[in-house]
């Protein structure tokens, strides 16, 4: 690791089910699970997890298909990472390390993980908190040539015949670099050595993972998601949404209204940052889930 999570964390790869996940873990007190988005890993919570740790038992965890996380060669009908998959990963992880119940925060992707496990879990999720996003099915439901060209990447990215992944081999280290570069405006400025951590992780396996995510979103997440709403599943747990007022999210969604459509208790306020909150605006983030989850 070139950015590990200072002290009091330690590192530690644990048998989640088949699928080893690699975590951090430090502090004490309630335990709380933190995931990332893409194209990151566990560093993205660099800044926010050491002060969490001083109220928790952070797990800042990558993963699968991203970070030192195993990356299960996607089938193909993309169940390897489905977030139902991906989720059940991380109950499993968090049941190793003792944890029968736990609050989770996820940002982006992580957020959509959590998403699920929320609802496929709901004895084992305590309180829920998702950074910059709104429900897979809803911004499918809406999407228009804005979202498009904002988020072109997610149908890129879900192309088939290996055209992103061929396309992203050829420069990785610029995709990464030019993505979150694109996606920042204001507040800190990303830590050089975090960003050559999202760059060293980023390797062929890495980039198949994550592209068959992408795909997962558009079909199988699709029809696990429509099929909770046909039976009036929701989220039955406390939500806090967070975004940035500058982000794709807070310009073009009513956050808390969308997120009432799917949960029964639901809070939240746009930072001053773009898509990257938990780099961009620390601060505000750790203040934020200190203040709800504690």
């Amino acid at each position: 690791m070139s950015v590990p999570l200072p002290s009091p964390f330690e590192h530690r790869t644990v048998d989640a089910c088949g699928v080893r996940i690699h975590c951090a873990i430090g502090g004490e007190g309630p335990p709380l699970l933190l995931l990332h988005g893409y194209p990151q890993t566990h560093v993205i919570w660099h800044h926010v997890a050491p002060v969490l740790a001083r109220r928790f038992t952070v797990v800042a965890a990558d993963l699968r298909g991203y970070g030192d996380s195993d990356k299960p060669a996607p089938g193909p009908d993309d169940a390897e990472y489905a977030k139902r998959a991906m989720a059940a990963d991380q109950v499993s992880l968090m049941r190793e390390l003792g944890f029968e119940r736990f609050a989770v925060a996820g940002h982006d992707r992580g957020g959509r993980v959590a998403h699920r496990m929320a609802l496929d879990h709901p004895a084992v999720v305590s309180r829920l908190a998702v950074l910059d996003i709104v429900p897979t099915r809803h911004t499918f439901a809406h999407a228009d040539a804005a979202f498009g060209l904002g988020y072109y990447h997610w149908f890129f990215l879900a192309a088939g015949h290996g055209i992103p992944e061929r396309l992203i081999s050829g420069d990785p280290e610029f995709w990464i670099r030019a993505r979150m570069g694109a996606r920042h405006a204001g507040g800190t400025a990303f830590d050089p050595a975090a960003l050559d951590e999202y760059v060293r992780c980023f390797d062929p396996a890495a980039i198949a993972a994550s592209c068959s995510d992408y795909r997962a979103a558009t079909s199988i997440d699709l029809r696990h998601d429509d099929a909770d709403a046909a039976a009036g599943r929701r989220i039955t747990v406390p939500l806090l949404a967070l975004w940035g007022e500058r982000s794709f999210v807070g310009r073009s969604y009513d956050v808390l209204d969308v997120w009432r459509g799917y949960a029964a208790d639901v809070r939240g306020r746009a930072l001053a940052s773009d898509h990257y909150l938990p780099e961009e605006a620390p601060v505000d983030v750790a203040r934020e889930l200190v203040e709800f989850f504690g």
